[in-house]
């Protein structure tokens, strides 16, 4: 199993199936597993967050009753709080 490993000194291939010692190519062999198990989850949680944002957006747009529109008012006062902290 060749791994590439991209980083600041730049890109390195590695074969794992070329360690002699059984132990560190069983251990290389689990976190190659695991990297990549991590990244399917990551992958997947980053489509689900995208899409629920966008199913929150498209329900939100679909009832205009729950925009809130600030009045001049009220911005002129949450500016001035701000200056005076």
């Amino acid at each position: 199993m060749i791994i590439t490993i991209t980083n600041d000194e730049g890109i390195t291939s590695y074969d794992v199936n070329n360690i002699k010692d059984d132990s560190a190519r069983t251990n290389a062999t689990v976190m190659v597993q695991k990297v990549g198990q991590l990244e399917v989850i990551l992958e997947a949680l980053s489509f689900a967050s995208s899409t629920h944002r966008g199913n929150l957006e498209t329900l939100l747009s679909d009832n205009p009753e729950a925009v809130v529109v600030e009045s001049e008012e009220e911005i002129d006062n949450e500016e001035t709080s701000e200056e005076e902290d």
